[in-house]
């Protein structure tokens, strides 16, 4: 997307840097013309990222984890010992 000069400058004055931007672009809630990431989202947020990284941790420890299925059912799931 085209940033105006406007934008640009508001942007420098309010300092969000523009990975900032492209986060809330990419992540925020569409009303209308904006794009909005409130503080009650971003908690939200953080609190869904910070799940799964717990998650994430308990697989590391397992040595990864391989799941297996054939259409719409699960044939089997195992600790992944092969790749590091």
């Amino acid at each position: 997307m085209h940033a105006t000069h406007h934008c640009k400058a508001r942007q420098a004055q309010r300092g969000i840097p523009l990975k900032i931007i492209d986060y809330v672009l990419a992540h925020g809630t569409v009303d209308q013309d904006k794009f909005i990431i409130g503080t009650k989202e971003a908690k939200q947020r953080l609190a869904d990222l910070e799940r799964e990284k717990r998650l994430l941790m308990k697989i590391q420890d397992k040595g990864g984890v391989v799941v297996v299925a054939e259409g719409n059912a699960l044939i089997t799931t195992y600790n992944c010992t092969q790749r590091a």
